[in-house]
């Protein structure tokens, strides 16, 4: 168990928890992140910023420091 971040890529995992406060929990929140969601991991930048995602069968792009605040299981 840890967060988005550490996840390997072509991993899926389920959130287990939004970290994060205020502003940045909200944005996590209205990428349709939320509790026991699936998450997949497609990709990696080369600097390991942005992550690429599919959630909800939408593609994302999430910073490393807002999925550091992403526990997933």
């Amino acid at each position: 168990m840890g967060t988005l971040k550490d996840t390997p890529i072509g991993q899926t995992v389920k959130v287990r928890k939004l970290t994060g406060e205020g502003a940045v929990k909200r944005r996590i929140m209205d990428m349709g992140i939320t509790k026991g969601v699936e998450v997949y991991v497609r990709k990696v930048a080369p600097l390991g910023d942005p992550i690429e995602i599919t959630v909800r069968g939408y593609e994302l792009s999430l910073r490393k420091e807002d999925a550091g605040m992403i526990e997933v299981e």
